[in-house]
């Protein structure tokens, strides 16, 4: 199942980043920055769905694929990704950036952003694994059905 490899490619990727993330201090020193370039990532992501449907139409009789075909491939990796972000979550925040809740409140709480209850609130583990959870079915379902019609056979 060509969807469950590019998943765990998709996870190890975020684990990539979130790495390199606290490497450049987006996590403590430069925390003012995280909030716009975390969204880079979405570069990547599009890229490895790019890469996955394109690998399943390259493995379909002719390399013929219809739209549906690939949505359909995208919705499986993207339920692949959906139930490895927890998996992902955890193993972030438990061994990559441990400090990273605290310093995300300390940060929302002196910029103003937030209140100290909202921010107690909003920056824990399982409010970021439903956020990954959640993103990765909405995100993961536009992305699957735009490359699809970008990645479908033109004489389907």
């Amino acid at each position: 199942m060509k969807e469950l490899k590019w998943g765990i490619i998709f996870s190890i990727a975020m684990l990539l980043w979130l790495t390199v993330e606290r490497l450049t201090g987006l996590h403590h020193q430069n925390i003012e920055y995280h909030f716009f370039l975390t969204n880079i990532f979405a570069i990547i992501a599009i890229a490895i769905y790019v890469l996955a449907l394109r690998d399943k139409k390259q493995s379909l009789p002719e390399q013929k694929m219809t739209w549906l075909t690939g949505f359909i491939s995208g919705v499986k990796l993207t339920l692949v990704v959906a139930i490895l972000a927890p998996l992902v979550q955890l193993i972030f925040h438990t061994t990559i950036s441990p400090e990273f809740f605290d310093n995300m409140r300390h940060h929302a709480v002196t910029s103003g952003m937030m209140s100290h209850m909202r921010a107690q609130e909003y920056f824990t583990l399982t409010a970021y694994i439903f956020q990954a959870i959640i993103g990765a079915i909405g995100l993961g379902l536009i992305t699957s059905a735009i490359v699809a019609f970008f990645l479908r056979s033109k004489d389907q």
